[in-house]
């Protein structure tokens, strides 16, 4: 069957079975009604809050901890001294990463449900030839409508009948200017198969509003069979993608689950050869004790802290965000942010101000008169509450360029006492207003090339003069540059009366007239969005401009904002159709607007671009953005011209609807994931100690740790400064840096090489300190004691200050990963808060007479013991500062 626009109306009414002046009879629109379904979207399952809980701990290092906990308690409770402390913490610690990302992310998918109360309620239908009101949902194919100005478009129609009904589209084709109906059949261009959607001036689209006029259509589609089903189908087939933050955690999180079971094994093969394999079959609590050395291993080798830390560290952000006009709805395109190389933008609204402008004037007659002339000429009306022009947006511009010259009250000093409205074949309207003196004047306003055409004579300042061929030419040489810059250009003509005219055909009217001045208009770009484009230039950032508006509008404007310098980079959505995927994939680079595109373009633009290995965020406001927003590895959308739609599918966004408010997410998205990774480094070399002592103490027979002091270690001395650290402010040079490689692994830029050698200099301090406790207590150290398995209580006391202190005073050498400590000029107050609280609570336990004989039993340690326990951690700072100073070196060359 052929396509609707492309059918006359006779032959869309035969197609549906349907009489337009009759409609459909009750028996079959309830029959149709049976088989097409109600004219509803459909709507997706939503995950269940429980279910969300579990998801967040289907992560491999949260698994293991559980896994730790439960054999933890097993063995208390074989070896009949059932603790508890070490399952309670771990427990704790999952139940609040949880809880912390259903939080976040409980503002689930709404987006369809938005979708549906975008389509109309109630609709006015023609049944067994009676006009009734029925609820849109009970719409059917070839059901007759009637709309008028204020409704909204209940389905898919073919228009029948026009009486110059203007349709707002902007939600569907991204276009701000309404787009007038008429009920012709539409010829295809040379050369095309098919007609974009903003140009398909014969039909009129569910989710869209009618603004002016009146008109009569047949419903073609229904419910998902609809151009926003469609939308919502894309939106249900868009796949969710993990963010390159999520990739490396779970990346990470592999890495330490293969690191600790080997460890483990090897740990727990050592330990059954000395004791000797026979002994340990025979002797259970021996193999429980080996079990028990494997499972301080496991608590050791995993950053309980690191899950909960990176969340609360993105949620700081979010906060952060927030302040900055940016309101992100999902927890990791934060990082994702920080990633972003190409910014596919939409024009309207994004990038202009998605109002109509007067930007330019080409007057014969005085300013005022013309200025006057434009907007009494106009039916939108300037409302003194809101100071501006209320009704269609193009006479809007007009009466409001008026009121910036302080005419305001036009419309009571000249009433209208006669008019010629305009329609779409003469391309003009004509108004009889009267004058102050009592005369009577006519203003006709139009395009310019029709109007020039009436034209007898022209305005020279006050006087009036035949209009020479030469004159005529120059006008028209000026329309044609205006035009040529992208310009929405209007002429206006006036002619004066003594008396109202008895005629006001347009015949009559439209005819001998003076020329009095031209008018251009455009949307105009936001004042600050071209210095942000900059900006997004320099951090390695290209902004794309897709747009459902005519090539040379978006051509004009992205030479303006300094996207594309000329017209060979702009494609248009036509020529998209014509391309395959493979040569669009080849030749995305080379365009940087995309002009006359339709939704299901936008989601091919965005998949081209990450088929380049880039990761892309793409802006958008209406309806037909959504499904290209999900597509997008960030989806933006705005707060305020934003559909409800386009926002529930939005990772980010803006309270603002403002361009340059995404180039300062991204600079917080590169801050975050740079500290980010200081706080992995941190919390990693920590553990990197631990694994490497408990490991090297195993291997001569003694234990040096305990799994509820490791565990005290990771979650309260770590914590508090890795959560500080994840607020450091951003380094300098953070926006001049070109984006990250997304597939770069966690411990890109030698990060691995700084968590093992941290992680070995913090183990030779810790067991330097443990010796160094052995021969305070004992006058000597006694290698045999130690391999029969006897850890001195005292050196075991100061192993856990050193390693407690190492930590804090580590923390302040991550606050950059190669400069120096003493080279940064701004204070982290928080870092300082932290170490102090980590500092009290180490203090505390090792201290207060009842947790100290639960760390580390019945033990006091003398203050030389302290003071040098403290010495061995100071270390750390200038040891780091040799390091960082080596390695400054290494990547300079």
């Amino acid at each position: 069957m052929q396509k609707e626009y492309l059918s006359a109306a006779a032959e869309v009414l035969s197609d549906q079975g349907v009489d337009e002046n009759l409609g459909l009879s009750n028996d079959e629109a309830s029959s149709r009604l049976a088989k097409t379904g109600p004219n509803k979207l459909e709507e997706a399952e939503k995950t269940p809050l429980w279910k969300r809980f579990f998801e967040q701990m289907a992560d491999p290092m949260v698994i293991m901890l559980i896994v730790a906990a439960v054999i933890s308690a097993l063995t208390g409770m074989v070896k009949g001294e059932p603790d508890f402390a070490d399952v309670a913490i771990i427990m704790f610690v999952v139940i609040v990463n949880s809880v912390l990302g259903v939080v976040q992310e409980a503002k689930s998918e709404e987006a369809l449900e938005a979708l549906q109360e975008m389509s109309a309620a109630q609709s006015k239908v023609l049944r067994d030839g009676k006009l009734v009101h029925l609820p849109s949902a009970e719409l059917v194919p070839g059901d007759v409508i009637m709309l008028e100005a204020g409704d909204s478009v209940p389905a898919d129609c073919r228009v029948l009948e026009s009486a110059t009904m203007k349709i707002e589209e902007a939600a569907l084709t991204g276009e701000s200017v309404p787009v007038e109906k008429h009920a012709n059949v539409i010829e295809l261009a040379a050369g095309t198969d098919d007609v974009p959607l903003g140009d398909r001036k014969n039909m009129c689209y569910m989710g869209s509003t009618v603004v002016y006029g009146r008109g009569r259509a047949v419903v073609v589609g229904t419910g998902m069979n609809t151009e926003m089903g469609k939308i919502a189908g894309a939106l249900a087939e868009a796949k969710e993608e993990l963010t390159p933050l999520q990739v490396k955690l779970a990346e990470l999180s592999r890495i330490l689950t293969i690191m600790v079971i080997v460890i483990c094994v090897v740990i727990f093969g050592v330990d059954i050869l000395r004791h000797g394999v026979g002994n340990v079959l025979t002797d259970p609590t021996a193999l429980l004790d080996t079990f028990m050395v494997a499972v301080s291993l496991a608590v050791a080798a995993i950053p309980e802290g690191l899950v909960a830390v990176v969340t609360i560290v993105l949620s700081l952000g979010v906060t952060k965000m927030a302040k900055r006009q940016a309101i992100i709805r999902k927890l990791s395109a934060v990082e994702t942010l920080g990633c972003t190389q190409t910014i596919c933008s939409d024009k309207t609204g994004t990038l202009t101000q998605n109002k109509m402008t007067v930007v330019k004037h080409e007057l014969a007659a005085p300013k005022e008169k013309f200025l006057a002339g434009m907007a009494l000429c106009s039916d939108a009306q300037w409302d003194e509450e809101l100071g501006e022009a209320v009704g269609e947006p193009t006479e809007c511009a007009l009466v409001n360029d008026a009121g910036k010259a302080g005419l305001t009250g036009l419309t009571a000093e000249h009433p209208r006492v006669g008019e010629a409205p305009f329609d779409s074949g003469r391309k003009m309207m004509s108004v009889i207003v009267e004058t102050l003196d009592g005369e009577y004047e006519q203003y006709t306003k139009g395009a310019p090339d029709v109007v020039i055409g009436l034209c007898t004579h022209i305005y020279e300042g006050e006087k009036v003069v035949p209009l020479t061929e030469e004159r005529r030419a120059e006008l028209v040489a000026a329309n044609k540059a205006m035009a040529d810059e992208a310009l929405r250009v209007l002429a206006l003509a006036s002619r004066t009366y003594t008396e109202v005219p008895s005629d006001c055909s347009p015949a009559a009217l439209e005819h001998d007239l003076v020329f009095c001045g031209l008018s251009g208009m455009i949307d105009p770009v936001r004042p600050e969005v071209a210095e942000a484009i900059r900006e997004a230039h320099d951090a390695g950032i290209r902004t794309v401009m897709i747009t459902g508006d005519h090539i040379d509008t978006a051509v004009a404007i992205a030479k303006q904002l300094g996207i594309v310098t000329d017209r060979s980079h702009a494609i248009t959505g036509a020529d998209l159709d014509r391309m395959s995927d493979e040569e669009l994939d080849a030749h995305i680079e080379d365009y940087g607007v995309y002009a006359r595109v339709q939704p299901e373009h936008k989601t091919r633009i965005v998949e081209a671009w990450k088929s380049r290995d880039q990761i892309v965020a793409m802006t958008g406001d209406g309806v037909n953005d959504a499904p290209s927003i999900k597509r997008a590895d960030i989806g933006v959308g705005m707060g305020i011209t934003g559909t409800d739609v386009t926002k529930n599918v939005a990772d980010m966004v803006l309270a603002d609807d403002n361009f340059a408010t995404i180039i300062g997410a991204c600079e917080e998205g590169r801050r975050i994931y740079d500290n980010i990774r200081k706080v992995i480094q941190f919390l990693l070399s920590a553990n990197l100690a631990e694994v490497f002592s408990v490991f090297i103490a195993t291997l001569i027979g003694f234990t040096i740790f305990q799994p509820v002091q490791l565990l005290w270690v990771n979650l309260v001395t770590d914590c508090f400064p890795a959560l500080a650290l994840g607020m450091e402010d951003a380094e300098g040079d953070i926006m001049k840096r070109k984006p990250r490689n997304a597939k770069d692994g966690v411990f890109a830029g030698h990060m691995g090489l700084d968590c093992v050698v941290q992680g070995l200099i913090i183990t030779v301090l810790v067991l330097a300190s443990f010796f160094v406790g052995v021969y305070f207590d004992m006058g000597y150290i006694h290698i045999a004691d130690m391999i029969a398995g006897n850890a001195d209580e005292e050196g075991v006391m100061m192993a856990f200050i050193t390693l407690n202190m190492v930590e804090i005073f580590h923390c302040f050498n991550m606050r950059s990963r190669r400069a120096s400590l003493f080279t940064m000029k701004k204070q982290n107050k928080w870092l300082w808060a932290s170490a102090a609280l980590a500092l009290v609570l180490t203090v505390i336990v090792t201290v207060q007479p009842t947790l100290a004989e639960m760390f580390f039993g019945p033990v006091t340690l003398e203050l030389k013991g302290v003071l040098a326990a403290l010495g061995l951690a100071f270390l750390i700072i200038p040891l780091m500062e040799i390091y960082k100073a080596i390695m400054r070196a290494v990547e300079k060359e």
